[in-house]
């Protein structure tokens, strides 16, 4: 017979090792969203530079998000748009790695 002590070390084991997906979804959209405006807008105040055919490219590599993003550009619009989809997409990512790794803690358990 299993004494008081194992019991609740095993429900202390339970929960620590289990994770709120959505609180983890939701940090995870800020960091994301949060990621893609400063950098958008460090582009930005940093400026860009002319290329061969005379154009002012700021940040070519993050411009290419918008493929992804639509309506994102490397301004401070842009900055903002990029928040927004940087934030759903992080969340939605955050809370499917929580609840994927809740499933994990419980068939372990």
């Amino acid at each position: 017979m299993a004494s008081p002590i194992d019991t609740e070390d095993d429900k202390l084991f339970g929960a620590i090792f289990r994770m709120n997906s959505n609180v983890f979804g939701l940090v995870a959209g800020v960091l994301f969203g949060l990621a893609i405006f400063i950098v958008t807008n460090w582009l930005v105040i940093k400026g860009g530079h002319v290329n061969a055919e005379g154009e002012y490219v700021v940040g070519p590599h993050l411009q290419l998000l918008s493929q992804f993003f639509i309506g994102y550009r490397v301004s401070f619009l842009g900055s903002l748009i990029g928040f927004a989809y940087g934030f759903a997409v992080g969340t939605i990512a955050g809370a499917a790695v929580g609840w994927i790794y809740n499933r994990i803690v419980d068939f372990r358990n």
